[in-house]
């Protein structure tokens, strides 16, 4: 969430910088709901003294010529009416904090200073381009129609199995899906330096309000029934492993933290509507090789520049053409401050499509989790900054492979960067 400081200091700065994501931040309403907390503050600070004042009036009442009975009872009566009234301003200042809370809860991450202008997808900037797109001497298939040749990848089955958007797949479609995984760990934590990571796929409320999925994204969770609470899964790997710092204070010795976690995601896709229904690329449950960064502030700008070029690496070694593009503000997360995004083209369809995000958040997934790291040069805690990026969506990746590597016999080739987990394979189909 947004320091409260920064609210309250500079209410109109912020509501200007919110429009960049098509956010309207009515600054008057909150500067009015302030003002009435801080009148509920003072009220009940006034009525706390006179509560003091009103507990050392029997001496007063005694020397005044009262018994101590009469006196106590004078007081006792006193007291009684100061604590209905403080009772209601309590009361009062709880329930407006809470709004403010719920508020606060509510705002998006304020876009980064560089963060272009736009509505929409279409309004992003082009950073760079790697490699030129594919041109195969035959009309491309897409990976559907791959998948359905080879017999390999079936989306009939997983419909009747649970329903759509999802797949199954078999045979050597399945240990490509497998070997494109071993390749973006073995990438990321030998080369990359990252700590492969183990989380649940499951989380509670807290975890998905710390990353800012809740409250405001719950119709895209799937939720399950536990008990006497329930639990969520995850959407992805970033909010169990952003959460491990939850409630924490790292030693600055110990940053940057780097963590590289594969987990299954899953998503409703409640606000899809009937986009890409046909294949992998919009699913109820995919695949992720997600990277985590936790670092300082002032190093922040250059670890988003590092995760996007780690996510880039696997796209280099499978020698997939892909561009870069920085999300304008009307595109830009609900959490981040700034956002590379990773396009993989896709011969199938003749154009680039989303394979990755990596974004910066600054301090505002920390702040929501109390995520800190103590300066050593202070000895205080301060919050970290957090950053995540796919490194990579792995359903994606494989049908960008299947695409790119198409033979006019219907065959995938192997990318020579998956040879060595697939026994040397030289084609699949």
């Amino acid at each position: 969430m947004l320091d409260i400081r920064r609210l309250r200091e500079n209410p109109e700065d912020v509501a200007q910088a919110l429009l960049k994501k098509g956010y309207s931040f009515d600054s008057e309403s909150f500067k009015a709901l302030d003002a009435q907390r801080k009148e509920a503050d003072v009220s009940s600070q006034s009525l706390q003294a006179d509560k003091k004042k009103a507990s050392k009036k029997v001496g007063q009442l005694i020397g005044q010529g009262m018994s101590v009975d009469e006196a106590k009872a004078e007081v006792a009566k006193e007291l009684e009416a100061i604590d209905e009234k403080l009772g209601v301003e309590v009361e009062k200042a709880r329930a407006i904090q809470e709004q403010i809370n719920d508020l606060l809860m509510s705002i998006p991450n304020i876009p980064d200073e560089s963060v272009p202008q736009g509505k929409d997808e279409d309004d992003n900037v082009e950073v760079r381009v790697w490699g030129e797109p594919t041109q195969l001497s035959f009309e491309p298939k897409d990976h559907v129609d791959l998948g359905a040749a080879i017999g390999e990848l079936n989306f009939e089955l997983a419909a009747k199995i649970t329903g759509s958007r999802f797949a199954v797949m078999q045979g050597q479609i399945a240990r490509m899906h497998r070997a494109l995984i071993q390749l973006m760990l073995d990438t990321h934590t030998d080369e990359h330096g990252y700590s492969e990571t183990y989380v649940p796929f499951m989380v509670n409320a807290d975890s998905l309000k710390g990353t800012g999925q809740l409250p405001k994204f719950e119709e895209d969770l799937f939720k399950i029934p536990f008990n006497d609470t329930h639990y969520y899964l995850i959407p992805t790997a970033e909010v169990p492993v952003t959460n491990i710092a939850r409630d924490e204070i790292i030693d600055e010795k110990e940053l940057p933290v780097m963590m590289a976690c594969h987990t299954p995601c899953f998503r409703s896709e409640a606000g899809s509507y009937g986009r890409d229904t046909r294949g992998m690329i919009r699913q109820h449950q995919f695949e992720k090789v997600e990277l985590v960064q936790l670092v300082k502030p002032e190093d922040s700008d250059a670890a988003l520049e590092s995760l996007t070029g780690h996510a880039e690496a696997i796209l280099q070694k499978l020698e997939l053409p892909y561009r870069v593009v920085k999300l304008c503000g009307g595109d830009l997360g609900f959490s981040a401050a700034m956002t590379y995004d990773l396009e993989v083209w896709l011969p199938g369809q003749q154009k680039y499509r989303e394979i990755s995000s990596c974004s910066n958040f600054r301090d505002y997934q920390a702040r929501r989790m109390q995520a800190r790291w103590r300066n050593a040069e202070t000895g205080k805690p301060e919050l970290l900054n957090t950053l995540n990026g796919s490194g990579l969506a792995v359903g994606r990746t494989l049908v960008a492979v299947m695409e790119n590597y198409q033979q006019e016999d219907g065959r995938i080739k192997v990318p020579d960067a998956l040879k060595r987990y697939m026994n040397n394979l030289e084609f699949i189909g």
